[in-house]
């Protein structure tokens, strides 16, 4: 299996804590991040995170996970067109 099959294969999902953690599975790239938004393409497409004070705590591209934290976190998908906040 090559190394873009198994990136593939990954699920992809969304778990918040406490509105401050969001753990995401399934990212392939960050694109790009700041203080206020992080945009990041998973197997799904592109997700936006906004909130303030932001920090990725963990990015693992190899095993597709991603850790951030920060405050009032807001999160959308270009897939849906949708907005969700926690």
């Amino acid at each position: 299996m090559t190394e873009e099959n198994k990136v593939q294969a990954l699920p992809h999902n969304l778990i918040m804590e406490n509105r401050n953690r969001l753990t995401v599975s399934g990212v392939s790239d960050v694109d790009s991040f700041d203080e206020q938004t992080v945009v990041i393409f998973t197997q799904m497409g592109e997700l936006t995170v906004r909130g303030s004070d932001l920090h990725i705590i963990n990015l693992n591209i190899d095993s597709g996970e991603l850790s951030l934290e920060g405050t009032c976190l807001l999160y959308t998908s270009d897939a849906a067109d949708e907005r969700s906040s926690v």
